[in-house]
């Protein structure tokens, strides 16, 4: 966990941005040409992505849900608890930062979602992922 950084570096590290309740969660997003095999039908992306606590409380990621829709309109749901095997405490002023990974069976596509948070007081909120989209070069 680091400290939150400039909203100006920010906005050019990570294009995609959403803040619900003083939770801020930034994505960047990669096409991963050398985990793709087109003429295979796969195409890979990875994201990183940036929450970060700009509340006078911790909040904890408990769960996540994600709407993920290829190029064809198939749209699958993805729902688990934390993230990359991690339910992170993130403390008022500071951020969690990780990286992970989406395959298709399409050139392109879009993720949106929602993470699902606990204050410190015991409610339970969600916090919304900015859409983005998959882009395959090709």
């Amino acid at each position: 966990m680091d400290e939150p950084a400039s909203s100006d570096t920010m906005a050019k590290l990570f294009a995609h941005a959403a803040t619900t309740r003083n939770i801020h969660v930034r994505v960047a997003v990669s096409y991963l040409p050398e985990q793709s095999a087109p003429q295979a039908g796969r195409w890979f992306w990875s994201y990183h992505v940036r929450i970060e606590n700009d509340g006078d409380r911790p909040v904890q990621l408990l769960a996540r849900h994600w709407r993920i829709r290829d190029s064809r309109g198939v749209e699958q749901e993805v729902r688990g608890e934390g993230v990359v095997g991690e339910t992170p405490l993130i403390p008022a002023g500071a951020s969690f930062d990780y990286v992970s990974g989406c395959p298709l069976d399409s050139p392109s596509g879009s993720m949106r979602g929602h993470y699902r948070m606990v204050a410190d007081d015991g409610s339970m909120f969600d916090v919304e992922i900015p859409a983005f989209d998959l882009r395959s070069p090709v």
